[in-house]
């Protein structure tokens, strides 16, 4: 299928599209006449923004007089760190992940509704990246908070049935735990695509039936799904990492 350049892509083509074909080539794979995607640089223009705006934000910030952003932020940080607590015992130390996840998800999700511009996140790769990312991280968790033992988990739990009795349970649950791990970033990038890319479409054919009242309507129906989308991905990489990290197995 074909995609329509954008102009941000138009620029990373006509003049970086060399940095591109390098990387190709360093892959394996032959150079093209125009190698980046629209979502590969809406990304990176996500990653911008987001690095920007801290920037601009570390300096301003105030214990005694906060700004509107410092809050809104706050706010964030503090209903995500509520969240793992819900979920994980000790969970400080997984919150900077949850909230990079969360903010760039969300950025991901929104910037859709700027004109000229589409959502990353409407694009598989990246919904698979993300994904990729949130499976590495509760694993790597995993062998970091329980060593080898972390294993055990796959073996499911011990019923007290005996050497042999748990020996063969272990066999029956570890091709179940690895299916269902393996299925876990599936879920996530299905789950994300798929609603970023519904929203995307519906609110593209009533716009082009009407300029003025449904396509307001259905934009903010897009916000809403980009926060909620944002969440539920934050969220249930605190469930894989709290399941991870565990020691209740």
């Amino acid at each position: 299928m074909h995609e329509h350049e954008l102009w941000v892509t138009a620029l990373f083509n006509d003049h970086l599209a060399g940095v591109a074909n390098a990387i190709l080539t360093a892959v394996g794979q032959p150079e093209q006449a125009r190698p980046w995607a629209n979502y590969m640089t809406m990304q990176l223009v996500v990653a911008a923004f987001i690095v920007v705006l801290f920037a601009v934000l570390r300096p301003r910030l105030s214990m005694d007089r906060p700004g509107g952003l410092q809050h809104a932020f706050e706010a964030i940080h503090g209903f995500l760190s509520d969240q793992a607590h819900d979920n994980i015992h000790h969970h400080r130390q997984y919150v900077p992940f949850f909230g990079t996840i969360f903010v760039f998800v969300l950025f991901a999700n929104l910037i859709g509704i700027i004109p000229t511009f589409e959502s990353p996140t409407m694009f598989p790769p990246v919904p698979a990246g993300l994904a990729l990312a949130a499976f590495l991280y509760y694993n790597i968790q995993g062998f970091a908070e329980g060593g080898i033992g972390y294993l055990k988990q796959f073996a499911g739990p011990n019923m007290g049935f005996g050497f042999i009795g748990n020996t063969l349970m272990a066999c029956l649950m570890i091709p179940i735990e690895i299916v269902s791990h393996c299925a876990r970033p599936i879920s996530l990038t299905i789950r994300l695509f798929a609603n970023m890319f519904a929203g995307e479409q519906v609110t593209l054919v009533f716009l082009s039936m009407t300029y003025i009242l449904a396509p307001v309507l259905f934009m903010g129906l897009h916000v809403f799904v980009s926060f909620v989308q944002a969440y539920v991905f934050a969220l249930l990489t605190m469930i894989y990492v709290g399941a991870a990290t565990s020691h209740d197995h």
